[in-house]
């Protein structure tokens, strides 16, 4: 989920009969009826080729700034198709213009995650949660653990960004101590995040989805349910399994880290007040803009109070005072900072890019952005989205047209908010002509649309998450179950029609 609002885009231009505008709720969606479907295509099939290419030239390091102009280029061809098409120069940039300025919410939550990230680590919350959790988590039932404690805290706060970014990063820490994979303990914490972001009522996604299909929040979640709760229970015993399968380091160990931990900072179960603050603050429904800057800001008072020895060493100073105290907070808030202990994994460990260390996926989803503007103004989305309603002859086949519009989405518009309002408005007549609630479609929707945005490293949810964990998209992809689980369940229950509610009146 992300933390930013839908603004209804305005435009003041003309640019031919071929152009029109649909408007819904806070959201607008471009037709072009010049645009056909394999022009549509043109920039999606140049992007995954110029994609895979870079990523077989470059691997790892592909998210550096390499793929980051490939989705550029990819907004080249995009443009290309759309002047073909009579779109102007000046609605592609318009529309890029409105899609950057969506995400600004989003990036400015970047980079208090960041900012923050740097102060709970030199205050030693960080270290704290992993060294508790060291102690209290075993290692066998730790990834299943992940998915309930990601879970629980998605569902109070209605955001998946949020838990990632607090008990997420911990968590993820504490897989690493243990030795388990950390695209395993990140699989499990985006399944359990986005389990409760998909199923509370306070998330912007839980409530968009059904708007768009017409239906109502609270009869949308228990309607989800369905498929959801089958999902994440598959989701916790494919962990469990893997859990008593795996070996790990972590419980020979244990003691040397403990020590480690112990001897780099104080550690004290008072530090865990900072999170305790933030997360009842963004359970009150406090803005997570503002929760984060002030968890941050809390953070280098517990620094300053915890870890005084700390904050003067990442100053370069010899003693606390002014100068130093705010040298120490203010680069623990911008820019690298480590901490090292008498364990090398966990000098690894301790380490923060502050808010410099954000700016990496900021550019790319700025340039996603990008993409995903050109490829809106040019009708190229509503285009795509219409052709997979046309194969749409059966019941199944109209959900499983859904759930490849949401996938097609997430991948061509790198936004979710898209993947669920562009499939929402092209398909709500087509599940109302058959006869079927619109649970049907916010639920596919939910399933298909918002669960699977974070597989896509260039999406703006993929993106987050992977720089707020530090792991690569590619790693946690096979373990985050439940995102990819989703959109095959609803798919089953719509092929043996389970419980596929139909209106009333049909």
């Amino acid at each position: 989920m992300k933390s930013v609002t839908l603004r209804e885009k305005k435009y003041h231009m003309q640019d031919g009969d071929n152009i029109s505008e649909i408007k819904i709720e806070n959201q607008k969606i471009i037709e072009n009826t010049e645009l056909n479907i394999w022009e549509a295509l043109i920039p999606v099939f140049a992007l995954v080729g110029m994609l895979a290419y870079n990523i077989y030239v470059y691997g790892d390091d592909a998210l550096s700034g390499s793929n980051q102009f490939i989705l550029l280029l990819g907004a080249a061809v995009a443009a290309i198709v759309g002047f073909k098409n009579k779109v102007s120069y000046k609605r592609m940039l318009e529309e890029v213009s409105e899609n950057v300025k969506s995400t600004t919410g989003a990036l400015l939550i970047l980079l208090m995650v960041g900012a923050l990230a740097g102060t709970w680590l030199i205050s030693g919350i960080i270290p704290t949660m992993i060294y508790y959790g060291l102690q209290i988590l075993n290692p066998t039932i730790f990834l299943a653990a992940c998915v309930v404690i990601c879970s629980i805290i998605s569902i109070a706060t209605g955001s998946s960004w949020t838990t990632t970014a607090t008990v997420g990063i911990a968590l993820v820490g504490i897989g690493e101590t243990l030795g388990i994979s950390i695209g395993m303990t990140a699989g499990a914490v985006l399944s359990g995040a986005y389990f409760g972001d998909k199923m509370s009522p306070l998330s912007d996604t839980t409530n968009l989805a059904p708007a768009m299909a017409g239906g109502e929040l609270f009869s949308h979640i228990k309607y989800m349910s369905l498929t959801t709760i089958p999902t994440i229970v598959i989701t916790l015993i494919i962990f469990i399994i893997i859990g008593f399968n795996i070996e790990t380091t972590g419980t020979p160990q244990i003691e040397d880290k403990l020590q480690a931990i112990n001897g780099a900072f104080n550690i004290s179960p008072w530090l865990f007040i900072v999170p305790v603050i933030i997360i009842f603050m963004i359970v009150k429904k406090t803005p997570p803009l503002i929760a984060l800057l002030l968890g941050a800001l809390l953070g280098g008072v517990a620094a300053l109070i915890a870890q005084p020895s700390i904050v003067v060493n990442i100053a370069g100073a010899e003693s606390l005072n002014f100068e130093s105290a705010y040298k120490g907070i203010m680069n623990s808030l911008t820019v690298d900072t480590s901490v090292e202990t008498s364990s090398k994994e966990l000098n690894d460990l301790f380490t923060s890019g502050g808010m410099n260390g954000m700016l990496g996926t900021i550019w790319l989803i700025v340039c996603a952005m990008v993409f995903g503007g050109v490829m809106d103004a040019i009708g190229a989305l509503a285009r795509i989205s219409k052709a997979l309603l046309s194969l749409a002859t059966t019941t199944f086949g109209l959900f499983a047209s859904t759930v490849a519009s949401c996938l097609a989405l997430n991948v061509t518009a790198s936004d979710q908010y898209l993947a669920l309002v562009v499939p929402g408005k092209m398909f709500k007549k087509a599940y109302k002509d058959q006869g079927l609630a619109p649970e049907n479609l916010s639920r596919t929707l939910e399933d298909s649309g918002t669960v699977t945005s974070v597989l896509v490293p260039w999406n703006t949810c993929g993106a987050y998450q992977s720089g707020v964990l530090g792991v690569s998209v590619a790693d946690y992809f096979v373990f985050a179950f439940f995102n990819w689980i989703s959109p095959f369940m609803t798919l089953l229950f719509a092929a043996f029609s389970i419980k596929i509610k139909q209106l009333k009146n049909s």
